[in-house]
Parts: structure tokens; C-alpha cells; sequence
């Protein structure tokens, strides 16, 4: 049967469903086998000859008929499994299936009426298959479904190599079969790399793309009152019930960290060759993601003391999380498995940044804020791999990347998301001394990114970046602001020398977040202009020798701290502040802060869709909206820190563990919001933070332990006059 018979064919099967008023019988199977038996549909067939008209109607008007269609699509898949699909004409059958159900399952979950439908039992599928011996004990159809879904996953000759040389196997062997020895690619805990098979990966696809349609359910739920609701197929699939639960974990997992875009480096030869393994690794990555959905506060992470089994991963029993997916990633521990992965992902995120001399010549993967988001669940998950990545030198690997995403998708509205992701993983990495350390390596493999060209460390590429974020960014990422310092604070101490390009942006920061205007917008604006203060605080005390640019920028603008130390506090002065700023809502400029030449190839930042704000600090809402709730402490668990007292190591910054962090958790709600309600009182701008030792403006400016007044006039100062 030719192409377009299959396809005119089909779509008369879904005329004919859209039209019949009356119930088709389940056990019509001439007309059901119309949908999968004569056909061979494309995926984008499917959604082309389905339109979603027609599937709300038959909602609508014979939901009994789509009821039956969904049950013997998923009765198909079923039979595929336990057969093994050994003919072509059954795999043909389950992909037809795969790709329908795919198609239609998104508007079954749109309709409250039908979302517990697949949570029903069906009559005959017993849950230890005694089939129709137990209908009482009948499994529901998801239930079904998943099973289905990850048996095909692990079906020899179909999804992968097969080991027998008989290419007839019995249904007994595809229920016996050991999947641990099928796992897709060689990484953690498998050596053996199966030799690449095309239409295995596309099958591999397909079947994933109904795993993730499946767990798409949440996306059309009503937000639920408690945070700690699961999504059912999630839990399901990632449970006991499911036998290959560990063999698909590892295979998703070593998919996308053993994928490698660029090959042997040939010029052009992604449009020479089409790849298909890279549709197959960005689903693998987003149903890792899925799967690892998982609050890790409701449930002890296990112990990792066990012994070492086949998988690489500890073999002990400890009460660990129930989701065996992030159960097993919290096991594993080998160093060989965390090189194997953090490469991986350095890898796959430096993609984008690759330069050749040939326009186009390399391939470029446009999945990289799965794999950040992968990269937050493993650190948030087994805390051994985050501790490797902070000791590895390969951290800057993951660093650099995660600027240029974040300083490309400063102004694109609709990439919100990769910001906060980005931000975050920097926020629980500066957590640590060894991140804080490793800033200091000269920044060398220049990223085109529209930032002024400068020579110096990581530590000044990270905040020249975050400078541009906060200067031209748009202004849903106001929040954020607070984020950015915060890093920035916790890494200071150990920063041996920052360009004089980089301590320019700081005191152009300082300068902007210190006008009186901006200060007395909102209740929680001065908090910015503490983070700016306690950085040069930790340069100078303790990396005051190397950081003799910063020092010079702070003489030169010295006005500046004198003006924070000086703030007006009677009531006119302040009201006077107010209304200029009414007057002129001027937007955070970077007219002072010496903007100069950005690096050669680099291109401007996606500017925003129209109709979005343009940044505003008039505007800013207040900066513990998010963060509040959303810090991230050392150890990777939601809490709040109180200031600790410091210790000085040999090199002259913290020791190790003790970094100065007096503000990562200054997030004292305010009495009053943010909003034009809120006004700055004489008692307010004397002490902005009552019961937090006196930390007013003018004591924080002077200085209690560094003594600006002798700074600024020079004494002790050791410093080469000409910038970089």
C-alpha cells in the first residue's frame, strides 16, 4: 500500500470516528484496525490528519467511541510488549499507536470531566496477571500504558540490538530478559557501547515523546494548595512496579552525557549527514529532568556506604526517596562515573560557544537549558557529585557557558526561565571557597559575547556579565538583582586581582543603587547597596594587595560613599527625592561606566518581544518576592543563614567554609510593601535595618573595620595609577 492510500485511508478511519453518533463496539475490530493495522503514518501525518477540532468533538459528542480508542491503542501497545514485536507489521502497529495516543492524550487531560479516566480500571488486566481470575484487583490503564511503554523501550530488535542469534524469541524470554544488559550507551555502570543504529534511536524517540506526553498531565492541573502533590505517572513509572526502572535511568542518563554533536570535527558535516541521535538525546534529557521532579526535603537522601555493585551505584537499602530514579542518582559515587558526566555536560553546554574559521561548519544543540536544568538536579541530588564539580578545574567549563546563555537571554522575555536556572546554579555554587578560588584563572578562550573587552580572571568575566544583565536586561529580572550581588558577595573574599574594567562596573553599580531616589523607592532597595559594600569590604581586608584597580576606582569615586554616608533625613529632603524621581523616571544607565568596545564576533542580546518594559530601577518590586523563598545554603537544602563569624586561612582569605556572608540571607520582610505605599522615614534612613547591630547607611559607609576615611586619603595604599 502506497503512502498516500495509507494516509487517505487513515483519514477516512478519522471521518468516520468524528461522524458515527452511536457507540463503536470494542470488539469491532475492523473498524479500530483502520487507525493502526493498514497504515504507515509519520508522526507528522498523525498531527496533520488529526486536527484538534475533531478530537474535542468526538470528546463532546461520543466519548464513549474516544474512550474505546484510547483502550485499544493502549491494548495494542500492551500486546507488543509481551509479544516483542518480532514482525515488521506489529512494530509498525505500536509506533502507529504511540504516535495516536501522543496526538490525543493532551485533550484528554484539558477536560477536567476526563482526567481521571486513565486512572480507571480495565476489566481483565489484573495487576500480578491473573487477567480476568481478579477484575478486583485491576490495574488502570496509565498503569498499563507506562508498562507498556517501558518494555518496548527494552525490546531486542526493535529498540535494541539483540543478543540471540534466533531472531524468533518467545514471549517467556522478552518477560525473563536481564534489560541491564541493554542498556543504550556505555557510561555509568556499563562498559559496553552498542554499536549505533538509526532506526532504533527513532523508535527510542517515539516512545519517549508518549512517556513525556504522559507526564504533561500536571501542565493542565489547577495549581494545588500544597506543594507537595505528585504527578501520579511519574510516581508510578518511577517506582518498584517498574522492572526496568534502573536500566532506563542509566541509559537516559548516558545518552545525553555521551552525546558528542561535533564528531570528529569534519566542517559541514551536519548537513552532510543527518544526525539522529540528537532528537533522541534532547528527549532523554527532558524526561530525566521529568522523572527527577522530586521534593527532595520530603525524604532523606540515602546514605552512601554500601558496597559497589555492577551499576556503579551504592547497593545498600537505606530509606531513601521512593521516585527510583533520583534514588539512584543520589547513589552514585564513583569519580570515574562523575568525570564521565561532568564532561559530558560541559561538553554538550560549550557546544554553542564553539568558533571556527568556516561560518556554520559545526553543529549546534539548542537543548541547553534541559541540560541546566539537569545539571541543578544532580547537584541538588547527590551532594558528592557537587563537591567533585567544586574541586574539579572543569567547574569553569560549566561556568563560562552558563554567562554567555545568561548574557544572551538578558533582554528575551520569553527565556526568563534559563535566567533564574543560570542564576541559581552559580548561587549554590559560590556557596563554596574552591568556586571562589577557581575564579581567579586568567580568562583566556574569548566567547563572542557584546561585553567590553577586558583582560583579567573568570572572576571579572562573571561580573562584567552580571553588570550587563542588571544595566540592560528587561524587567522581570528586577528580582534577580539581589541573586547576582549575592554570588558576587560570596565569592569576593578570595578575588585576588580584578581588572580595572571590572571595578569600574562595580562602582558604576554602587552609584546607580546609591542615588537617593532609587533608595527610597522601596523598602528593600538599600539591601543592593549592602551587597556592593560588603564586596569591597572582603576585597580590601582580605585581598587588598592584588587589588589595586579596585581600590583607585573607590578613591576616584569616594563622593560616592561620602554622599551614602551623608544621606539626607529630614522629611522635605526626602519628599523632594521623591518627587524628582516621579518627575524623571530615569531607567539604570550605562552612560558612566565606560561601556568601551565589545569583543570581536560577538552580537547583541535577543532584544525584548514588543510590548515588554525596558529596565526601570523606579520600578523595581521587592527583592524578596523570589529569593526569600528560593535561596539555596551550602549544603543545597532551602534555608536561611545567619551571619558567621570569620577566619582568616594562610593566603589571607576566609578559611574554607567560613566565607563572608553576612547578607546571602538578608531577607527581613518588610513592614510595608514595596509598592507607592511605602515611604522612607527620617528614623528609616538613619537605620534601615533595625536589630541587625545598627547597620546604618553612614556606619556601613565609614567603615568599623577598615577605616574609609584613611583609605580614601591614600595611606598605605600601594597601587599602579595607569588602568589595564
Amino acid at each position: 500500500m502506497g503512502s498516500s492510500d495509507s494516509k487517505l485511508n487513515f483519514r477516512k478511519a478519522v471521518i468516520q470516528l468524528t461522524t458515527k453518533t452511536q457507540p463503536v463496539e470494542a470488539t469491532d475490530d475492523a473498524f479500530w484496525d483502520q487507525f493502526w493495522a493498514d497504515t504507515a503514518t509519520s508522526v507528522q501525518d498523525v498531527f496533520a490528519l488529526v486536527p484538534a477540532a475533531e478530537i474535542r468533538a468526538v470528546r463532546e459528542e461520543s466519548p464513549s467511541n474516544l474512550a474505546t480508542l484510547c483502550y485499544k491503542a493502549v491494548e495494542k501497545l500492551v500486546q507488543g510488549a509481551e509479544s516483542g514485536c518480532h514482525s515488521e507489521k506489529e512494530k509498525q502497529i505500536v509506533l502507529n499507536c504511540s504516535r495516536l495516543l501522543t496526538r490525543v492524550l493532551p485533550y484528554i487531560f484539558e477536560d477536567p470531566d476526563w482526567r481521571g479516566f486513565f486512572w480507571s480500571t480495565v476489566p481483565g488486566a489484573g495487576r500480578g496477571g491473573q487477567g480476568e481470575e481478579d477484575d478486583e484487583n485491576a490495574r488502570p490503564l496509565a498503569e498499563s500504558l507506562l508498562l507498556a511503554i517501558a518494555d518496548l523501550l527494552f525490546c531486542p530488535d526493535f529498540t535494541v540490538q539483540s543478543h540471540r542469534r534466533s531472531t524468533v524469541d518467545s514471549a517467556e524470554d522478552v518477560h525473563s530478559l536481564d534489560s541491564c544488559e541493554y542498556i543504550w550507551e556505555a557510561g555509568v555502570g556499563f562498559a559496553h557501547s552498542p554499536q549505533p543504529n538509526y532506526i532504533h534511536d527513532m523508535n527510542r524517540m517515539e516512545l519517549l515523546k508518549l512517556l513525556l506526553t504522559c507526564f504533561s498531565e500536571a501542565m493542565y492541573l489547577p495549581p494545588a494548595p500544597e506543594s507537595g502533590s505528585t504527578n501520579p505517572w511519574v510516581q508510578f513509572f518511577c517506582s518498584t512496579e517498574n522492572r526496568h526502572a534502573l536500566p532506563l535511568f542509566t541509559s537516559l542518563l548516558n545518552t545525553v552525557c555521551a552525546y558528542d554533536p561535533v564528531g570528529y570535527g569534519i566542517p559541514y558535516n551536519h548537513l552532510l549527514f543527518s544526525d539522529y541521535r540528537e532528537p533522541l538525546v534532547e528527549e532523554a534529557a527532558q524526561v530525566l529532568i521529568v522523572t527527577l521532579d522530586h521534593d527532595s526535603a520530603s525524604s532523606a537522601s540515602p546514605t552512601v556506604d554500601g558496597t559497589t555493585t555492577g551499576t556503579a551505584m551504592d547497593d545498600a537499602d537505606p530509606p531513601g526517596p521512593e521516585n527510583l530514579f533520583v534514588n539512584y542518582l543520589s547513589r552514585i559515587h564513583r569519580e570515574e562515573d562523575f568525570q564521565f558526566i561532568l564532561k559530558g555536560i560541559a561538553r554538550l553546554l560549550s557546544n554553542p560557544l564553539l568558533q571556527t574559521y568556516l561560518p556554520n561548519s559545526t553543529k549546534k544543540i539548542q537543548f541547553h537549558q534541559e541540560l541546566l536544568v539537569l545539571f541543578w538536579k544532580l547537584c541538588d541530588f547527590n551532594k558528592k557529585f557537587l563537591f567533585f564539580v567544586l574541586k574539579s578545574s572543569d567547574v569553569l567549563d560549566i561556568l563560562v557557558p552558563i554567562l554567555f546563555f545568561l548574557n544572551d537571554a538578558r533582554a528575551d522575555q520569553s527565556r526568563v526561565g534559563l535566567m533564574h536556572i543560570g542564576v541559581f546554579i552559580l548561587l549554590l555554587l559560590s556557596g563554596e571557597r574552591n568556586f571562589g578560588v577557581r575564579l581567579n584563572k586568567p580568562y583566556s578562550v574569548r566567547v563572542p559575547m557584546d561585553i567590553p573587552v577586558f583582560t583579567g580572571t573568570h572572576a571579572d568575566l562573571l561580573i562584567v556579565v552580571f553588570h550587563k544583565i542588571i544595566t540592560s536586561g528587561h524587567q522581570r529580572l528586577q528580582p534577580l538583582f539581589d541573586c547576582l550581588l549575592t554570588i558576587v558577595v560570596n565569592v569576593s573574599p578570595y578575588l585576588k586581582s580584578l581588572s580595572m574594567v571590572t571595578a569600574n562596573k562595580l562602582l558604576h553599580l554602587l552609584e546607580a543603587f546609591s542615588t537617593t531616589w532609587f533608595l527610597f523607592s522601596a523598602a528593600q532597595n538599600h539591601h543592593l547597596v549592602f551587597f556592593l559594600l560588603e564586596v569591597f569590604n572582603n576585597i580590601i581586608q582580605y585581598q587588598f594587595d592584588g587589588n589595586s584597580n579596585l581600590v583607585y576606582a573607590i578613591i576616584r569615586k569616594r563622593s560616592v560613599f561620602h554622599q551614602l554616608a551623608n544621606l539626607p533625613t529630614d522629611p522635605p529632603t526626602i519628599h523632594k527625592a521623591l518627587q524628582r524621581r516621579r518627575r524623571t523616571p530615569e531607567p539604570l544607565s550605562r552612560t558612566g561606566s565606560q561601556e568601551g568596545t565589545s569583543m570581536e564576533g560577538s552580537r547583541p542580546a535577543a532584544p525584548a518581544e514588543p510590548g515588554t518594559l525596558k529596565t526601570s530601577l523606579v520600578a523595581t518590586p521587592g527583592i524578596d518576592k523570589l529569593t526569600e523563598k528560593s535561596q539555596v545554603s551550602e549544603d543545597g537544602t532551602l534555608r536561611s543563614l545567619e551571619p558567621e563569624p570569620q577566619q582568616s586561612s594562610e593566603d589571607g582569605s576566609p578559611a574554607k567554609g567560613e566565607p563572608s556572608q553576612a547578607w546571602r540571607e538578608q531577607r527581613r520582610p518588610s513592614s510595608s510593601s514595596a509598592s507607592g505605599q511605602w515611604s522612607p522615614t527620617p528614623e528609616w534612613v538613619r537605620d534601615p535595618m533595625p536589630g541587625e547591630q545598627g547597620l546604618g547607611f553612614g556606619q556601613m559607609v565609614q567603615g568599623r573595620e577598615l577605616g574609609w576615611g584613611s583609605l580614601a586619603q591614600g595611606s598605605s595604599v600601594r597601587m599602579a595609577m595607569s588602568p589595564n
